[in-house]
């Protein structure tokens, strides 16, 4: 048993229809709920087969989830999975994800390989970061921050293994939700970007956070705080408060985590 959770702002019911229409055909979801920030409602998603909730703000990418991750918890399901509306799939692997998670017990989080649509991978495995890795680069000269960038990435790896990584992706969250009513839902103080971050690292301390490359996704990434001042701000403030909340240079935890992960896949 699965419920699902999108959250959309300014979509066009056309760009949605797509990963409804998969869900549905996977035959595994219980509830499939349609998270609305935008400034007005779209009469025209009551057509979906979908929990549509309106929220009448934007009210963040973490907030709006765990509207519906909450009215998974009270409904008792199993596993709730939390995706982009950019995101396409074989629906067959919803039922080949919950078959291995009811297998390991031990898993609170599970992404799929993820690629983008010429079919080249998305390096979505990463390690807990440090502010070079998610403010500092963003403002030096690429060839400055390359091997950094390559060992954040878990490059290593070669990302053709089942692998337990401490940061994986918000796109594609396949979550137990026994393990999210231990580790709590997603950070609120975070408008958008962290949020993943912080949830799998929580998530991390207790549970696998399993990389699983056995099935994969395409995700039509559009980096958004590239290509808009106003998202980059987003971003930056938002990262500002992540590392407020978890610390700056001296981050024992993290030191401690990246290294056990490193010594494993290295």
């Amino acid at each position: 048993m699965l419920n699902v959770s999108i959250v959309i702002f300014n979509h066009l019911f056309s760009e949605i229809a797509p990963l409804i229409k998969l869900i549905q055909i996977s035959g595994q979801t219980s509830e499939i709920f349609l998270i609305d920030n935008s400034p007005t409602p779209t009469l025209e998603f009551n057509q979906f087969p979908v929990n549509y909730i309106f929220t009448g703000k934007n009210i963040g990418y973490g907030a709006a989830h765990n509207i519906a991750i909450r009215k998974t918890i009270e409904q008792s399901i199993p596993y709730h999975l939390v995706i982009n509306p950019d995101i396409s799939f074989d629906p067959s692997i919803l039922a080949e994800i919950e078959n291995f998670m009811n297998l390991n017990p031990d898993i609170g989080h599970l992404m799929p390989k993820v690629l983008y649509p010429d079919g080249n991978i998305q390096y979505l495995c990463k390690l807990i970061p440090t502010p070079l890795d998610l403010i500092f680069r963003r403002f030096l000269p690429k060839n400055w921050t390359q091997k950094q960038k390559e060992r954040f990435e878990m490059r290593s790896s070669g990302y053709n293994k089942i692998m337990n990584v401490p940061y994986l992706s918000g796109c594609f969250m396949f979550l137990r939700t026994e393990a999210l009513k231990e580790v709590g839902l997603f950070d609120e103080r975070f408008f958008m970007y962290p949020e993943d971050i912080d949830l799998t690292r929580r998530m991390h301390k207790k549970f696998r956070t399993v990389f699983f490359p056995e099935v994969f996704i395409i995700h039509h990434h559009a980096q958004s705080s590239y290509k808009s001042l106003k998202m980059l701000w987003i971003h930056i403030s938002n990262m500002v408060k992540y590392f407020d909340k978890w610390g700056w240079i001296f981050d024992r935890e993290r030191k401690l985590m990246n290294k056990k992960i490193e010594s494993q896949y290295d």
